[in-house]
C-alpha cells in the first residue's frame, strides 16, 4: 500500500496503481479523452493532467495521471489554477482543428468533448488558423467516418484491435496531419471490417456513427400503401431506457412497446418469437450433424459481426457456421411469407423493421440468400440509438408512457428467447431443447449457469444420456479468434460453439445507447443489462423454446417440421469466404 495525499488529504491506496486509479478509489473524477481501462492507456489527449510533486512541499511539476504511477509520500493536486489552464489550452487546440457542426451533430448533448468544453469555458474560435478537411466515409451501409469530427484519441483503434482482434484502422501520416484510416486511405467498404460498430459506442465525439436509417422508417409510416410493421430484439429491451435517462438495467420492454405504437406501426412484434424458432431450427441441425457425422463443432450464425468475421479471418469455418438464418432474418421471412399469405398481403407491400442492437445487422439486411418471398425479408433495421432518436422525434414523452403488450400474432416468447441477447443465452437456450429432445425426459432444471457470464471464452461439458456434449462460448472477436485458432490446431474439441461478436454479447452491442468513458470503466453495463434478460427468463411461465405454442402452430399451418425443405427454403442462408479482400 503507499499513503498519498491528493488535494490535501490523505488516503492510503493499492501501490503501482495510477493517479488516476489513486484519484478514482478517493472518489476525485480527473476527466479524460484518450484513457480506455486496460485496452488504451497512452497518456495522448493531456486532459488528464494533474499537479504532481514526489513528496509533500517537493517540486511539482504536471503529469497525465492515466499514466503515472503513483508512489508512497506523493501529493496530487487535481483542480490548481495551472492545472485548470492546461486543461483548457488542450480542449481549445483540439477545437481549432475540430468541425463544430454540433447543432446537428448526432452525438449533440451526448459528446465528451462538448461538454468538458462547457465545463472548462472554451470559445470555439479562440485558436484559429489552418485545418484539416476530410470527406466523410460513407461507404458501407453501416458506418459513417467523418475525421473532421475525430480528436485523434484512438480508442476506436484500440478496440478494433484488442477487443475485436480486427484492426482495420490505425494512424495514418504524421503530426498535424494525423487521422485515422484504414491502410493506403481505403473505404471502410473494401477492409475486413466486421461492421460490429464497438468503434460508435467508444468514440467520444461524433467521429464515428451508424448510418441512420430512420428517414426511410418515416417515409415508409407516411405511405398508405405500406404496411409497416416492427420487431424488437431481446436486448433492446435493456437497454432503451438508458437514452431516456433510466438507470443501466431497467426494464422498458411495455414502454417500448407503447412508443412503437405511437410512432404508427401496423403491427409490433417480439423478436424473442423467431429467436425460438431459431434454437428449434439450430437444436434440429445440431442432432442432425451429430447422428450423421456433420460437419462439428456446429456454430451459431445469430451474430452478423460474427458471421461476417469468421467469412474474413477464419474462411474455413464457414461450413461449420448453422445454415440458420439470425432471429432478425428469420421474422422479416415468416412475416413477408407466412404473415403475408394469411391476411392476403402482397410482400412488396411490406415494409419490415427491426429494432435491434447491433450496427452490422444493416450489412445483413443486404445479404445474398435473405429474400425468402422474392423481397428483402428485412427492410431496415435499426439501432437501439435510432430508434430513441425516432421516439425523441416524434415528441413522444417515453417515461410517461403505460406499459403495453406486443401484438399477435408472434406474441409469444420463452424464457429462452429472451436471453438470446446475452453471451451465453444461445448456447443455454440450445441446451434446454437439445437436452429434452436427446433425453426424452422433462428437465427438473433448465438453467446452465456454466455458460453464463460476461468472462470471454467459457467450456463446458454436459453428458445427456449416453451423449457427452463440449461447449463452448465467446464473445468478442479477439476472443473468437483464440477459441478458433485452439479448435483448429486440435488442442480443443466442442461439438457446439456459440460465438457473438461484442463483449458481453448483444447488450453490448454497437448500436447501443453511448454512456462516457468513465462509465464504461467503472460500470458493469453488460451485466446490468444481461440482467433484465436473466431475470425476464425467470418470470415467463415458458422457458423452454420447443414449447412456445406460436411455434408449434407455425409448423403445423406452414413450415411442416423442423429442418424441412420448407423452412430451409424459408429460415435457412448461405455464406461466403471472402477472406481479406473488398467485401462481396
Amino acid at each position: 500500500m503507499a499513503n498519498v495525499v491528493i488535494n490535501g488529504r490523505e488516503y492510503t491506496v493499492a501501490d503501482g496503481i495510477t493517479i488516476l486509479e489513486a484519484c478514482r478509489a478517493a472518489s476525485v473524477e480527473i476527466p479524460t479523452l484518450c484513457f480506455m481501462k486496460e485496452i488504451n492507456e497512452i497518456g495522448a489527449c493531456r486532459i488528464c493532467l494533474v499537479d504532481c510533486a514526489m513528496k509533500v512541499g517537493g517540486p511539482r511539476k504536471l503529469v497525465a495521471a492515466c499514466v503515472m504511477p503513483i508512489s508512497d509520500g506523493m501529493e496530487i493536486l487535481t483542480n490548481t489554477e495551472e492545472v485548470l489552464k492546461a486543461r483548457k489550452t488542450n480542449l481549445e487546440l483540439m477545437l481549432s482543428d475540430h468541425q463544430k457542426k454540433c447543432l446537428s451533430c448526432v452525438r449533440n448533448q451526448n459528446c465528451e468533448l462538448q461538454k468538458l468544453c462547457r465545463e472548462y469555458g472554451v470559445e470555439e474560435d479562440r485558436i484559429g488558423g489552418y485545418t484539416n478537411d476530410y470527406a466523410p466515409d460513407t461507404s458501407t451501409p453501416w458506418l459513417v467516418r467523418e475525421n473532421n469530427k475525430c480528436i485523434n484519441c484512438r480508442r476506436c483503434v484500440a478496440v478494433c484491435k484488442h477487443n475485436q482482434g480486427v484492426g482495420v484502422i490505425g494512424s495514418n501520416d504524421r503530426g498535424f496531419d494525423t487521422h485515422i484510416a484504414c491502410a493506403f486511405e481505403t473505404p471502410l467498404a473494401d477492409s475486413a471490417c466486421i461492421g460490429c460498430g464497438q468503434c460508435t459506442v467508444v468514440c467520444p465525439t461524433g467521429a464515428l456513427h451508424e448510418v441512420d436509417d430512420t428517414a426511410k422508417v418515416i417515409a415508409a409510416l407516411n405511405d398508405p400503401t405500406k404496411h409497416v410493421a416492427i420487431c424488437a430484439a431481446p436486448s433492446v429491451r435493456a437497454t432503451l431506457g438508458e437514452a431516456f435517462g433510466l438507470e443501466p438495467g431497467t426494464d422498458v420492454e411495455g414502454k417500448m412497446v407503447a412508443a412503437m405504437k405511437r410512432l404508427g406501426f401496423d403491427g409490433v412484434y417480439d423478436m424473442n418469437f423467431t429467436a425460438d424458432l431459431t434454437i428449434i431450427e439450430e437444436a434440429h441441425e445440431l442432432m442432425d450433424r451429430v447422428k450423421n457425422g456433420g460437419k462439428l463443432p456446429l456454430i451459431t450464425s445469430c451474430s452478423p459481426g460474427w458471421v461476417k468475421f469468421c467469412e474474413h479471418y477464419f474462411p474455413e469455418f464457414t461450413d461449420n457456421l448453422s445454415s440458420c438464418k439470425s432471429p432478425q432474418q428469420m421474422f422479416g421471412a415468416v412475416y413477408k411469407t407466412y404473415f403475408a399469405q394469411k391476411n392476403n398481403i402482397d410482400p412488396k407491400d411490406i415494409f419490415f423493421v427491426s429494432c435491434i442492437p447491433c450496427t452490422a445487422k444493416k450489412f445483413e439486411v443486404t445479404r445474398d440468400h435473405e429474400n425468402a418471398a422474392g423481397v428483402p425479408d428485412v427492410d431496415v433495421a435499426l439501432t437501439t440509438r435510432e430508434l430513441a432518436r425516432l421516439i425523441d422525434k416524434a415528441g413522444i414523452q417515453f417515461n410517461a408512457l403505460p406499459d403495453e403488450k406486443f401484438d399477435s400474432p408472434f406474441a409469444i416468447g420463452s424464457g429462452a428467447g429472451a436471453i438470446f441477447g446475452a453471451t451465453g443465452g444461445v448456447m443455454e437456450a440450445a441446451l434446454r431443447t437439445a437436452a429434452e429432445t436427446i433425453l426424452g425426459t422433462t428437465l427438473e432444471k433448465v438453467e446452465f449457469e456454466e455458460v453464463r457470464g460476461t468472462e470471454g471464452i467459457k467450456r463446458a461439458t454436459y453428458k445427456l444420456g449416453e451423449l457427452e456434449v463440449n461447449v463452448a462460448v465467446c464473445s468478442g472477436t479477439a476472443n473468437a479468434k483464440e477459441l478458433l485458432t485452439k479448435i483448429k490446431n486440435g488442442e480443443e474439441n466442442y461439438q457446439f460453439v456459440e460465438v457473438m461478436a461484442c463483449p458481453g454479447g448483444c447488450v453490448n452491442g454497437g448500436g447501443q445507447p453511448i454512456h462516457p468513458m468513465y462509465v464504461r470503466d467503472t460500470v458493469n453495463l453488460k451485466k446490468l443489462r444481461a440482467d433484465v434478460l436473466y431475470n425476464a427468463d425467470k418470470k415467463l411461465p415458458l422457458r423452454k423454446s420447443h414449447e412456445n405454442p406460436d411455434i408449434k402452430t407455425i409448423y403445423a399451418e406452414f413450415l411442416g417440421e423442423p429442418g424441412s425443405h420448407k423452412a430451409h427454403e424459408i429460415l435457412h442462408t448461405t455464406y461466403v469466404k471472402r477472406g481479406l479482400y473488398p467485401n462481396k
